[in-house]
This record gives structure tokens, C-alpha cells and sequence, in this order.
């Protein structure tokens, strides 16, 4: 809590993967912008990959899953009152990827505790997403022709671009989920190199970028959009790994199933069948850990704003979940009702929660001056408060960053994040690096 200085707000902070740490940095960020603020370790302490701490204690993934933000809340706003004497004038909360989750928990489950969240990459559908990475982790590591070497994403980037951005010389898609891609067309016609696919590492891929089904053709996990395969935060860490069983996925699943599901640090991925194993996930962890309902019914009778944003070249967390879960939110509450207490905004070259080919700063990492200019224009952060204590509505929120052009070079671009389903569109005159340039429309 800042001694002089405080404006009145209170920022929860959450937690990446696993959880087991506070967010010291954050929260000094916060901090030093005049926020009261709070983080938790989730009731346990570990690295973000590690979940040997669930082995034999399920009051403690009920803590991870969805206490431990809550009580942090609560106690937070009490430390506030007692010091200040006054309760927090607005509260939010900010986090992404499993942070994304504890967010649309608290906006479910507890609706009262902020008046707006921001969540970023959410991981909400977790015991779905886990079992989708089984169906991956199946795909490449059973047979050793399967695995795809992360030497060769980089050729299927390349591969994805030539397909499915001709004319375009930055380096990622505006909108992946019209790249109709076919990994057959890298299939090796000679001696096998890093640019080409076997046939094995083709019916991998197919089956990576394909959504998984029940056996009743039920939508289990949609699968990875194309766009995401190159760069430090792309598949060389979350699908393929440096090596067979070394990406952040396959932990993530070891740890959940072993430790969570399975009570069983000896189960093996191998055994793995869809049905089942999703049957399981829900019935031993769904009440604790997913954040599926789409009923922000109380959220919004209290006039809170919610505000997602989602990579579109997330490799970690498919970008077809986040929309079908906002859909879920606008069929339940209605267009109307749905629009005036949440937001949708997905990002063009963005991979899981930063890093990426695009311009990926766009305020979402909270208070402080991390975009060009630290305002409700250029920060989604500040667009929350804005919303929440102005009642000015978030239209488009412009990104930058610098990029890598084929035939500008390293160039500093800006670009309009348009509230889905709008998307951004060159006007086709003046200088295509300025978002001034650009418009929201629809697809």
C-alpha cells in the first residue's frame, strides 16, 4: 500500500501455470503508480510447471483453483480499510494465461470482489485444454518418426505465410483463422531436411492444428491456429519442446494429470484415451479448476466490465477458445447486455500473453507507462478504467511494436486492436505502419 500517494484503487495481481510464487514485480509496478495491491502464492510454493504439491492434498488445488484469489481479495480490501480508513474506491484484477482463469473465476464465481478485470490468454477451460494436450503430447511423441524437430518450425511459418499472407510483407496474419493451410504441401520430394516434412511429421501437424472431438462429435478442445509456429515464445516452447517430452505443454499435463486427476505420479501419457480421460478430468478437478460459465449475470447487474484479449498466435492456448467462450457470454446475456459489460479484443501476431512477430504492446501487463503513450488509446489496461470509472466505452486500442518487414526491414509499427467480432483493415492509402490508416470493420 503506497504510505501518500494512493488513488483510491486496489489491483489484484494473479498467477502463470501452476502458480507458487507472488508477483513482487507487478505488484512494485503497481505500487509505484498509487495502487493498493495484492498477489498470492495460491496456497503453495513451486515453479509455474510444478504441481507435485497437489499429490494427496486436493484442499490445496481447491486453494490453486479458486480460494486462494478470492480470500487474497478479501483480505487485501480488509489490510486497505484498516490502514486507509476507507474501502478501495474501484478494484481490478489483471493476469494472463492461468491468470486469465483465476480472472473469469472471480467474474463467475465472485462477482462482487471486482469492478473490473482484465483477462489475457485465459486458461478457463482447463481440464479440456489438458486433455487436448494429451492428444498432442499422443501425436508427437509416440512414435519417434511422429516428433516434429523444432529446427523445422521455422520452414512451417515460412510455409503458413506463403499460403496465407501473399502481398503482405509483415510477418504475421491479421486474422489466422481464415488460413486454410494444408501440411502437405511441405512433404519431402527428396532427402529429408529441415525445410520439408516426412509424411509422419505431416499427420502430426494435422492433427496439432485439428480441434479434438468426443465420441459423440462433441467439441472437446478447438486445435492451434497457424501463425504461431516461430519465435522465442512459440511451438519450440510449448509444443515441441527442445527435445521429445521437453515443452512447456507436456509439463503442464504431466503435472495435471499425475498429481491432480490421477493421484498417481506413475500414470503415463501413453494410456491416455479422450473419453476418459476428459471424464475423469472434469468429475476429480472441473468443480475446482475450470471457468466455463458463461452466466455473468450478477457481474453485470452491478455494472462491472470484463475485457479479454487473446494472441491469435498463442501456441500455449487455441485462439478459437477464448472466442467461443465470449460467444458463450453473448448468447447467454444477449448482445446488448453482453456488450455493455465485456469486450473481446484479439491480437494479430501476438503468442501466448507476449512475445510474438506482431506489435505486441498494448498495455496489457497493467498500470504504468509500457505503451507510446498511457492512456485509454493505447493501453487496454487504462481502457478498463476508463470504462469502469467514466463509463466510456472501449472502441479499437491501438498496439505497437516493432516488427520485421520482408521489404522495410525492422520497422516500428502501430495497428488498431478492434473490439471482436470487428477486425482491422488497411484503407488501402497512406502509410500501412500507422494505425491511423486502418479501420475496424466487420470480416
Amino acid at each position: 500500500m503506497p504510505v501518500t500517494g494512493w488513488t483510491g484503487r486496489f489491483l489484484g495481481r494473479g498467477n502463470g501455470g501452476f502458480g507458487g510464487s507472488f508477483d513482487y514485480a507487478g505488484m512494485a509496478k503497481a505500487l509505484f503508480y498509487g495502487y493498493a495491491t495484492a498477489s498470492t502464492d495460491t496456497g503453495h510454493t513451486g515453479t509455474v510447471t510444478d504441481a507435485s504439491w497437489a499429490l494427496g492434498h486436493p484442499q490445496k488445488v481447491a486453494d490453486f483453483g479458486y480460494r486462494a484469489v478470492h480470500e487474497m481479495t478479501l483480505s487485501g480490501k480488509a489490510v486497505v480499510l484498516d490502514y486507509y480508513g476507507l474501502a478501495p474506491h474501484y478494484s481490478y484484477f489483471d493476469s494472463c494465461s492461468n491468470g486469465g482463469r483465476e480472472a473469469l473465476i472471480e467474474a463467475q464465481r465472485f462477482p462482487l470482489d471486482y469492478d473490473g478485470i482484465l483477462a489475457g490468454d485465459p486458461a478457463n477451460n482447463w481440464s479440456h485444454l489438458m486433455s487436448k494436450g494429451v492428444v498432442d503430447a499422443q501425436a508427437l511423441l509416440l512414435n519417434s518418426s511422429s516428433y516434429i524437430s523444432p529446427n523445422k518450425t521455422p520452414a512451417i511459418a515460412s510455409a503458413v505465410l506463403a499460403t496465407c499472407n501473399a502481398g503482405v510483407t509483415t510477418q504475421y496474419l491479421n486474422d489466422p483463422s481464415q488460413c486454410k493451410f494444408n501440411p502437405s504441401t511441405m512433404l519431402c520430394r527428396g532427402a529429408e531436411t529441415d525445410q520439408c516434412l516426412t509424411q509422419s511429421e505431416i499427420t502430426t501437424l494435422s492433427k496439432i492444428y485439428a480441434s479434438a472431438y468426443d465420441a459423440t462429435n462433441l467439441l472437446v478442445f478447438p486445435g492451434l491456429l497457424p501463425g504461431g509456429e516461430d519465435g522465442q515464445n512459440g511451438w519450440s516452447s510449448w509444443i515441441t519442446g527442445s527435445a521429445p517430452g521437453k515443452s512447456g505443454m507436456f509439463s503442464y499435463i504431466q503435472g495435471y494429470f499425475k498429481n491432480m486427476v490421477y493421484q498417481n505420479p506413475n500414470w503415463d501419457f501413453r494410456t491416455f484415451t479422450l473419453d476418459q480421460g476428459l471424464k475423469d478430468a472434469i468429475a476429480r478437478t472441473g468443480s475446482n479448476l475450470d471457468a466455463n460459465s458463461p452466466n455473468l449475470s450478477v457481474f453485470a447487474s452491478r455494472g462491472h466490465k470484463l475485457i479479454l484479449y487473446q494472441g491469435w498466435d498463442d501456441p500455449a492456448i487455441s485462439p478459437q477458445s477464448t472466442i467461443n467462450y465470449y460467444n458463450s457470454v453473448v448468447t447467454f446475456l444477449g448482445t446488448a447486455s453482453a456488450a455493455a459489460t465485456s469486450r473481446l479484443y484479439m491480437v494479430p501476431g501476438l503468442q501466448h500473453c507476449w512475445g510474438g512477430p506482431g506489435p505486441t504492446n498494448f498495455g496489457q501487463a497493467g498500470p504504468g507507462p509500457n505503451t507510446v503513450a498511457f492512456d485509454s488509446h493505447h493501453s487496454i489496461y487504462k481502457a478498463l478504467e476508463a470504462w469502469v470509472e467514466q463509463r466510456v466505452t472501449p472502441q479499437q486500442i491501438i498496439t505497437t511494436g516493432t516488427v520485421n518487414d520482408t521489404v522495410l526491414g525492422t520497422i516500428q509499427i502501430t495497428r488498431p486492436l478492434c473490439a471482436y467480432p470487428l477486425i482491422a483493415k488497411y484503407k488501402g492509402t497512406g502509410d500501412s505502419t500507422s494505425a491511423a490508416n486502418w479501420a475496424c470493420v466487420a470480416k
